[in-house]
């Protein structure tokens, strides 16, 4: 496949310190107002509208669009908004081929309906899953709303043209608002979505514009729009104490006691379940405000059945890798060659070991839900900061047996979540608590609830072997992964499923490009629960691979640049082959490797001692992306990231480039935090760490001095931009490091490394 042209986009951000009648419904409304629905469709060419009257003025739940007589747009969005800005970006899809000026938009939050298809915020998906269907849908508006004037007029469609909410007709001048043309448009047959024609990038006015989000001014002076400020007449406040040690349960607790303390409506144990991934048991409080039922749990007195998880620790984990190391790994995921005559026949051999440890999400929000079961009709209506609806309305089916169809779940924007809010435990726990509540609760979780039983991040154990010829070219890699596992029944056998992010691919760089290449992987079983952290899996591999590559560089005397580029070689695209089986585009690779080496001055400076650069790229979440570092290492071992130049490929169109800068940014910052400071022990089954005085986190004065994003356009489709930025800047900045200092950082965190140097 060949790349289409590529280019820098014009503005760089610089910081200092849906079967056819399924895609589309229309409704029409008698207060006059033309409503837009959408089913989703994975065939692009399916999509078709039907329009019909409804009675009553009320908004379809079902319904994406809807323009009122006095002209105001109402566009719903479906996606959960986390921070990463859909609710802005989405929206202004559909806007930009609508041709609706910006300032008569107003944005609304969907809750989870099934006529919205997909409604999940991860993996980066949001935007490559929705981006041209909202084109169409935008676009099929506007078509509809041009006929409805053209037919009012009695001329040709062809003749009139749709801009800032009106449609003009060119010859005459003369201009119909969108608002008095819903009622027309409304009763029209609805055309073939193959004749309706998309606009040309290059026509674009909203997409591609800096456009604050939507909820910039609420979030900025407080006003209620978290899963934490819901707040319902009559509503109770829980709190859910579970075992310290993971997988415990509850053998007795002085509840007697709870239930007569001040503001204290009820106490009681939920079994729960056996699954680290449903209900945990514990004990719930239930109180007249949430300092009530917090206080009410320091007095909570409980005798726990820790169960065998309570055996578990990091530095048995620690010795059991080493351990493992030194035998052949359980599964084989890419055997290539024959590495050990490369390595015997190499010019130069490198050996090191990675590791990495378990950390939490430690979103600002803590874990919240508001639930609210109603006897009489026996239905629960749930309000949650969530990145997955589905999964909370599907575990609360399965284990609280309440039909689908009897669940309400509202989507509340979330205070964060890097994949956490992909699980639904807080949601299940809220949902049981609610069954035995007679009003609406809330269960807030604690900072410490939300650090002792997250779903972390795995910890991880690489170990490397490398080797390069005389010519200092790679030859051979071997890469044994020791991870960690949960035990599953699958089908009725009891498996070992490595934790979300911890399972090796066999396709990972540079795998595919290595003539003698050896991956395998190892699991140790664990009770520790984990789950999908920001950029699952690339976020620590990417720090590992090109750490490691950057010490063959400088074995081989090679240019660290130079070196990367010579292994990803010039063949424009490296079919997929493992497990996951993704093509690889190594021009598009290519394209944004120079580019960040010519916008960061690569080689064309001389740095003092205790100064340097590092460089570093990785593919993840479909988007392609380099970076380099600059760094200041003090003698006395204090670091200071300078600089970081990103530039990124995620393919034809930036949609809101505010937004996109943001995220870039917010991915730099993130993994300058992630690789310097947090990191969670294991002892007795349960962590150690309980709050943000044990779990440092990046404050304002670690921050780096300087991010510049740049993005370079690619005729490829839009891709998404939460994660893929992350995972280079870690290998990027520890490489730096060795080049200001000869230190090389294999341990994870950064605080866990002596950088001081003489």
């Amino acid at each position: 496949m060949n790349q289409g042209p590529s280019q820098p986009m014009k503005s760089t951000a610089v910081l200092d310190n849906v079967e056819r009648r399924d895609f589309l419904k229309n409704t029409f409304a008698t207060s006059a107002a033309l409503v837009l629905g959408s089913f989703w469709s994975r065939d692009a060419d399916a999509v078709q509208s039907i329009v019909k009257p409804i009675a009553g003025a009320s908004f379809q739940p079902n319904a994406l669009i809807k323009i009122s007589s006095d002209g105001v747009v109402t566009l719903i969005s479906k996606q959960p908004e986390i921070g990463q800005g859909i609710k802005t970006s989405l929206p202004m899809v559909i806007a930009e081929e609508l041709e609706v000026n910006w300032k008569d938009v107003q944005i609304v939050q969907g809750d989870l309906n099934p006529a919205y298809g997909s409604q999940f915020a991860g993996g980066s998906l949001s935007t490559p899953l929705n981006y041209d269907e909202f084109l169409k849908l935008g676009a099929l508006a506007r078509t509809l709303l041009i006929e409805a004037a053209a037919q009012t007029w009695q001329v040709p469609a062809s003749e009139c043209i749709a801009a800032k909410s009106k449609v003009m007709h060119r010859a005459s001048k003369r201009q119909a608002s969108y608002g008095s043309l819903v009622e027309k448009a409304a009763t029209l047959p609805i055309p073939d979505i193959k004749s309706i024609k998309l606009k040309d990038a290059s026509q674009y006015k909203l997409l591609g514009s800096r456009i604050g989000g939507v909820d910039n001014a609420a979030i900025v002076t407080g006003k209620p729009l978290f899963g934490i400020d819901v707040k319902l007449p009559g509503m109770m406040y829980a709190v859910y104490e579970k075992c310290p040690a993971f997988g415990g349960k509850v053998v007795s607790a002085n509840l007697d006691a709870i239930k007569a303390l001040p503001g204290v409506r009820d106490a009681f144990i939920i079994e729960g379940t056996d699954n680290l991934n449903g209900l945990m048991p514990g004990i719930a409080i239930i109180a007249e405000s949430t300092w009530a039922s917090f206080s009410a749990r320091k007095q909570l007195k409980v005798v726990w059945d820790e169960g065998k998880v309570a055996n578990e620790s990091w530095d048995q984990f620690s010795r059991t890798a080493q351990d493992l190391a030194k035998q052949t790994g359980t599964v084989s995921l890419r055997k290539d060659g024959d590495v050990n005559a490369a390595l015997a026949s190499a010019s130069k051999t490198v050996e090191a070991s990675y590791s990495y440890p378990f950390i939490s999400h430690a979103s600002i929000e803590p874990q919240n839900c508001t639930a609210w079961y109603k006897a009489e009709d026996a239905t629960l209506e749930m309000w949650v900061p969530t990145q997955n609806p589905a999964a909370g309305q599907a575990i609360v089916t399965n284990v609280l047996k309440i039909p689908k169809e009897k669940i309400t779940l509202h989507m509340t924007r979330s205070g964060g979540g890097f994949g956490r809010r992909l699980s639904a435990d807080y949601v299940i726990e809220a949902a049981a608590i609610a069954m035995r509540v007679k009003a609406p609760v809330k269960l807030t979780w604690s900072r410490e609830d939300d650090m002792r039983h997250d779903h972390y991040r795995a910890g991880g154990f690489h170990f490397l072997r490398g080797g390069v010829d005389q010519k200092g070219k790679l030859i051979a890699w071997h890469n044994h992964f020791v991870t960690f596992a949960n035990r599953v029944v699958r089908e009725g056998k009891s498996i070992l499923q490595p934790g979300s992010g911890a399972s090796l691919s066999g396709d990972e760089f540079p795998g595919r490009w290595v003539e003698n290449c050896l991956l395998e992987q190892t699991p140790m079983e664990t009770g520790v629960p984990m789950g999908p952290w920001r950029a699952p899996g690339s976020n620590v591999f990417a720090w590992v691979f090109h750490s490691f590559i950057d010490e063959l560089a400088h074995a081989a005397g090679r240019d660290p640049l130079e070196f990367r580029l010579e292994i990803l070689g010039d063949k424009d695209l490296m079919p997929g082959t493992g497990e996951r089986g993704q093509a690889y585009h190594v021009g598009r690779m290519r394209k944004v490797l120079m580019e960040v080496a010519a916008k960061s001055g690569w080689g064309k400076r001389r740095f003092p001692r205790g100064q340097g650069q590092g460089i570093a790229f990785h593919f993840s979440h479909r988007g392609y992306i380099a970076e380099v570092a600059e760094v200041t290492v003090s003698k006395e071992g204090q670091l200071k990231v300078d600089r970081v130049v990103v530039v990124t490929d995620i393919g034809s169109q930036i949609v809101n480039l505010s937004g996109a800068e943001n995220q870039v940014q917010g991915s730099v910052i993130d993994g300058i935090s992630t690789l310097m400071f947090p990191e969670l022990d294991i002892q007795r089954g349960r962590v150690v760490q309980s709050n943000f005085n044990e779990y440092g986190l990046l404050r304002m004065p670690d921050s780096p001095t300087k991010i510049e994003v740049h993005f370079l356009k690619s005729d490829f489709p839009v891709t998404g931009l939460g994660e893929p930025a992350l995972p280079p800047l870690a290998p990027a900045v520890c490489n730096a490091i060795f080049a200001a200092t000869g230190k090389r950082v294999r341990q994870l965190p950064l605080s866990r490394n002596d950088l001081r140097w003489s």
